[in-house]
């Protein structure tokens, strides 16, 4: 047989292989979700963040290429991901406004889109002034994303299993941060950084494509939710919409809150709600002022603002310098680095998928406060953890605590992402996530570039480790690999005053629970509440094509009653 032969009977054989892998991964999906039609919604809302993580990761994946061709220093890479974020931060909050008001599918699609212009064009950057440039168009996936998809996750999926959706969810940003460390570090590697940057643009235009084509708008306030076993997503979403009135204030008077085990832990413990924070009126029609200090005014929204934000800033820095930290610290090259970055990214979605399950289960068997203790356990563990895993200068006990630590911050994510639904009325998701996305992204801005700057300072004023001779990657000198050692010695406090922050939330948590179902029963019209004992739902139907409103159909309308 001929290598030509053989090369041929290779090639099919991995494709063969790839086919039954790829079948098997997608048959394990859809069993774990519960359905086809809730993999779909979970599968491209974890493309669209994981577009995201890819973009923050693949500037740390390229600094020492973009170091060496555009000769910058550490604190100007930082910048490259600074203004992305800082752009994100001021179109947030009108982006926020616009969720709780338009549809978020075409308005997500279309950003991403743009996202997907702006990296070609940084393809094609002669210099870093432009690079810089196509740097500050990025922002609109960093403003949508956050609002669009913790909104349309809420209307989509139960509230007794969002922590475990949120996991799947948010492992497509654990996912896109490995190809944006891994496949763009690489292929840098092999052809040039620019090579990466188009790699990174292509897909999302496939992605705008399928999420505005196959996922349809879901009603507001949780008529379309996805129960186990939902197969056609297009059928389910008409279904909901055709419900009739009558049925669907008759299933709200009988089993209010009947999915959300938070609220019905808070009614069973007898948690009293906060009186001065019960809504009477549709959030919808709330001004922006109005929203932003009623949304700041719930303390446990706050402190997970502040943890959140916290913890973004240390893994925002961490990500951007950990390519050069491997390689110069632990004195490897790309290929073991790339394996390095591969476990750790194996750590943080294990770490995530095992959070979101755990901290549901936790709340079925009524531990109230398991959305924010086990967060706050996590980013106190991480910050313990990193300290012997940054020390050491042996990558092999030290690469064990690298990644234990890099599993338990990930791992803070998915309680919180749903525990921040628990606490506010459904008619505020959207700008109430803007927030969050506003404060979380200043300081993923001002992270990359306070960890750059501070290992600027230390290597200049510190004397540089010395590393055995010939294996210093020539891009990452001595000084610079120790300044990072430091660096991130320093910034883990970050870390702790994060689990600090939500460990005081457990004290606040279980009211803010019980004054968002208060004001999910109590707000909008009054007509709507006297049937029942005020559990009922008004409706009213937005025909965002001609600007019309039909009522009383059940629909997405703004006006109506909250959902359980």
């Amino acid at each position: 047989m001929s290598e030509r032969s053989i090369g041929a009977a290779i090639a099919r054989g991995i494709m063969v292989a790839s086919r039954w892998v790829g079948r098997k991964i997608r048959g394990e999906m859809v069993r774990r979700v519960g359905g086809a039609a809730r993999a779909r919604v979970v599968f491209m809302f974890g493309l669209v963040l994981a577009l995201n993580g890819a973009d923050t990761a693949t500037i740390g994946a390229l600094a020492p290429q973009l170091k060496s061709a555009l000769n910058i220093s550490t604190t100007q890479i930082g910048l490259l991901s600074s203004v992305t974020l800082l752009i994100g931060a001021v179109a947030t909050i009108p982006v926020g406004i616009m969720v709780d008001k338009v549809k978020r599918v075409p308005l997500l699609s279309l950003s991403i889109v743009l996202w997907s212009a702006a990296t070609l064009l940084g393809a094609f950057a002669g210099s870093y002034s432009t690079l810089l440039l196509t740097r500050l168009l990025l922002g609109a996936v960093v403003a949508t994303a956050g609002p669009a998809i913790a909104s349309l996750t809420g209307d989509y999926f139960p509230a007794r299993e969002r922590g475990r959706i949120y996991a799947y969810i948010i492992g497509g940003e654990v996912a896109g941060n490995a190809f944006g460390f891994i496949v763009s570090g690489s292929v840098a590697s092999a052809i040039d950084w620019r090579a990466s940057f188009v790699l990174l643009a292509i897909p999302g235009f496939f992605v705008a494509r399928n999420l505005y084509r196959t996922i349809p708008e879901p009603l507001r306030g949780g008529q379309s939710h996805l129960e186990p076993g939902v197969e056609d997503l297009i059928e389910a979403a008409a279904r909901a919409r055709a419900r009739p009135h009558h049925r669907i204030v008759r299933e709200e008077q009988v089993a209010p809150h009947a999915d959300d085990l938070a609220r019905q832990t808070a009614s069973r413990l007898g948690v009293a709600p906060d009186p001065d924070l019960v809504l009477h009126d549709d959030p919808r029609d709330m001004s922006l002022a109005e929203s932003v200090r009623y949304v700041l005014s719930i303390r446990t929204n706050v402190l997970m603002i502040i943890s959140s934000s916290l913890g973004y800033f240390f893994f925002s820095g961490l990500t951007t310098f950990a390519l050069l930290f491997v390689r110069g610290h632990y004195h490897v090259g790309q290929a073991e680095s790339d394996l390095v970055l591969a476990l750790l990214v194996v750590g943080a979605l294990v770490g995530t998928l095992v959070s979101g399950w755990l901290a549901d289960e936790l709340l079925k068997r009524g531990w109230m406060n398991s959305r924010v203790v086990i967060p706050a356990v996590c980013y106190l563990g991480a910050a313990v953890l990193l300290i012997p895993g940054f020390v050491s200068t042996r990558l092999t006990p030290a690469l064990w605590f690298d990644v234990a630590g890099a599993a338990l911050i990930s791992a803070a994510n998915p309680p919180l992402d749903a525990g921040r639904l628990d606490i506010m009325p459904a008619g505020l998701w959207g700008r109430a996530e803007s927030i969050r996305t506003v404060i979380r992204s200043l300081a993923q801005a001002v992270a990359p570039v306070t960890f750059g700057g501070l290992t600027a300072l230390i290597a200049g004023i510190a004397a540089p480790k010395q590393a055995p001779i010939g294996t210093h990657p020539p891009e990452v000198s001595a000084s610079t690999a120790s300044g990072l050692e430091v660096a991130f010695l320093v910034l883990l406090v970050t870390l702790a005053a994060g689990g600090y922050a939500l460990l005081r939330a457990r004290h606040t948590y279980p009211s803010d629970v019980a004054t968002a179902a208060a004001s999910h029963q109590g707000a909008g019209h009054p007509g709507a509440r006297d049937e029942g004992g005020g559990l009922g739902v008004m409706h009213i139907d937005d025909d965002w094509s001609t600007g019309s409103r039909q009522e009383p159909r059940a629909s997405e309308g703004r006006g109506r009653r909250r959902r359980r």
